[in-house]
């Protein structure tokens, strides 16, 4: 009797060690008896940077900074993550009035909106990247 049940334990133990290695896609069991891999999603589409400044000129620019003269950088893909990221300037004037000439800003993009900003500087990429200017309409 105790060798019978000393086999079924025995044999549990070799269904869970082969059950749980076919649930890792990189077992080394043969290809037919690993679990597939999940199926990784498409990678986005670059954004139309143009139109998301346009959209949401308030979470790029201050109303009060009055920005002319805007311009585009094409995006990137984000050094981490599945974002994007892309540069734009603008000529803004301080709360005070005093022009404060063009500024730079580096904008983090994904699922199509622009989900954060920050200004650069010039040791930042955006000094060597080509724009091309957008026409605003209120």
């Amino acid at each position: 009797m105790q060798s019978v049940v000393s086999r079924s334990v025995l044999m549990m133990a070799v269904a869970l060690t082969v059950t749980g290695c076919a649930a890792d896609p990189h077992a080394s069991l043969p290809e037919f008896m690993r679990a597939k891999a999940p199926d990784q999603p498409p990678p986005e589409p670059a954004p139309d940077v143009e139109r998301l400044v346009r959209a949401n000129l308030d979470k790029v620019f201050l109303a009060t900074s009055y920005p002319r003269n805007m311009r585009v950088a094409e995006p990137h893909r984000a050094v981490r993550g599945d974002g994007w990221t892309a540069c734009v300037r603008a000529d803004l004037t301080s709360a005070t009035g005093t022009p404060l000439g063009s500024q730079t800003y580096r904008l983090t993009i994904a699922e199509g909106e622009i989900k954060d900003r920050r200004r650069v500087g010039n040791e930042d990429n955006c000094v060597s990247e080509h724009y091309t200017s957008i026409m605003v309409t209120k």
